[in-house]
């Protein structure tokens, strides 16, 4: 089965042109290769796959053979880590920069401490 038809098919893209254009922007991989959208996928191998800003490791189990329901793409993929952790740091850091409800948006300064603080995740 093609790598983006199966993304597609456990619903981890919500189209399957969205998962096309992950495959060609290299936010598929196997073994640390980007795999292109055609690239066959079987019983056993790993994918690594960027969702949402973040790196999510899935097992393959079984290839479905059209698009599962939520409650059975257990049966076809085990979601074994979420790989990112730049993204949990950042989230850490983000929490101390909360506004208290009601003040607005960020001022200059404060958007100059959040870009700073993003800047140093970013490396």
């Amino acid at each position: 089965m093609r790598v983006d038809q199966f993304l597609y098919n456990i619903r981890v893209y919500k189209t399957r042109t969205l998962a096309t254009n992950a495959c060609k922007k290299g936010h598929v991989r196997l073994n640390e290769i980007s795999l292109k959208p055609a690239h066959k996928v079987y019983p056993g191998q790993s994918l690594k796959f960027r969702r949402n800003h973040s790196w999510h490791k899935i097992n393959i189990q079984n290839l479905p053979k059209r698009r599962v329901g939520a409650k059975l793409v257990a049966l076809y993929a085990d979601v074994l880590e979420t790989v990112d952790q730049n993204r949990t740091e950042f989230q850490k850091l983000m929490y101390n920069l909360k506004r208290k409800r009601g003040l607005g948006r960020p001022t200059k300064k404060d958007r100059r401490e959040i870009d700073d603080i993003q800047q140093k995740t970013a490396k």
